[in-house]
């Protein structure tokens, strides 16, 4: 059984040092352990010092092109090396390199294909009020929409099955962690989720520049996936929405016009005719997403099955 410990790294000359220095050299249930370095078009000296804690293996971008991206690198990179399981810690030392053991029990047991650390986000003294909620908030919103109960929804320190890697696309170029977790849901992948503990900071987030940013992104990708992976829902919803309305007004009109008031209210009865037209053409385009949907499906299945030929050859 090989594990994988893979690295996004955007100028992280200071603290790779110690993240290396932390890793697990051996984990019950594992073989071999390798680490992959994904230096995301640094210019600084992060290769270097990574080179001079022992890291063989590396993707090396030449321009930066986000974490997303460095991501989806690192897990086709790892397949290629023959990971049988694949760890994603961040660079900057946050988590507690010691719960890998703890990150990748379920898998070894074959009680998930992700594992998602759930850090203890109350207690961690540099994380503001402010983002605190956030953090609350942005979790709940990712329980309601992927109908999971992931407690954590933008940890980046996880853990995934072979197979898992093998089904994930990442489409976003801001962030990975919440586009994994609807796919996961959608593809009938197995998600868990661990307590982790964290380490104190070494540096600032790199991925959330303000607050407002980070917001705008985030809510941006969930609302994406989520017409990516239930579009028959997302348009469902809206059709739904049209439907009432103009259900409602349109018996308050017949109310009127019962009464012999109607000639007043056409301006009524014009606008549930408008509605109600808007919520069945929704409702045809949800019909219409669902069929590319299922489309889709059946092109990362082929995809899916191709990568497994490329990696027995």
């Amino acid at each position: 059984m090989k594990l994988i410990i893979q690295i996004p790294c955007y100028n992280e000359e200071e603290t790779i040092s110690k993240t290396l220095s932390d890793l697990p050299e051996k984990i019950e249930g594992i073989d071999e352990i390798q680490v992959l370095i994904i230096n995301d078009g640094s210019t600084d000296k992060t290769v270097e010092v990574a080179k001079a804690n022992g890291v063989e293996n590396f993707i090396d971008f030449q321009t930066n092109r986000g974490l997303a991206r460095a991501f989806s690198a690192g897990l086709a990179k790892s397949l290629d090396l023959g990971a049988d399981i694949i760890v994603n810690t961040d660079a900057d030392n946050q988590y507690c390199a010691d719960d890998i053991q703890k990150l990748i029990k379920p898998i070894l047991e074959k009680k998930a294909d992700i594992v998602i650390g759930t850090r203890p986000v109350e207690e961690i003294k540099h994380f503001s009020f402010t983002k605190k909620m956030l953090q609350k908030l942005g979790s709940w919103v990712m329980r309601v929409i992927s109908s999971t109960d992931i407690q954590d929804a933008p940890s980046g320190f996880r853990a995934f099955s072979k197979d898992a890697a093998l089904k994930i696309n990442i489409f976003d170029n801001y962030t990975y962690t919440l586009e994994t977790i609807i796919q996961a849901r959608a593809k009938g992948l197995k998600i868990a989720c661990v307590p982790v503990r964290v380490n104190p900071e070494l540096r600032k987030s790199k991925l959330m520049k303000n607050m407002f940013d980070y917001i705008r992104r985030s809510s941006f990708t969930m609302m994406r996936m989520f017409i990516v992976y239930r579009p028959f829902r997302f348009f469902a919803i809206i059709g739904s929405i049209f439907l009432l309305a103009g259900f409602f007004i349109g018996a308050r009109f017949l109310y009127f016009y019962s009464h012999a008031q109607g000639s007043g209210h056409i301006q009524s009865l014009i606008l549930s005719a408008i509605l109600i037209l808007t919520g069945v053409q929704t409702g045809l385009i949800a019909v219409f997403a669902e069929l590319q949907s299922i489309n889709r499906k059946i092109v990362e299945d082929i995809q899916t099955r191709v990568k497994k030929i490329e990696l027995n050859k």
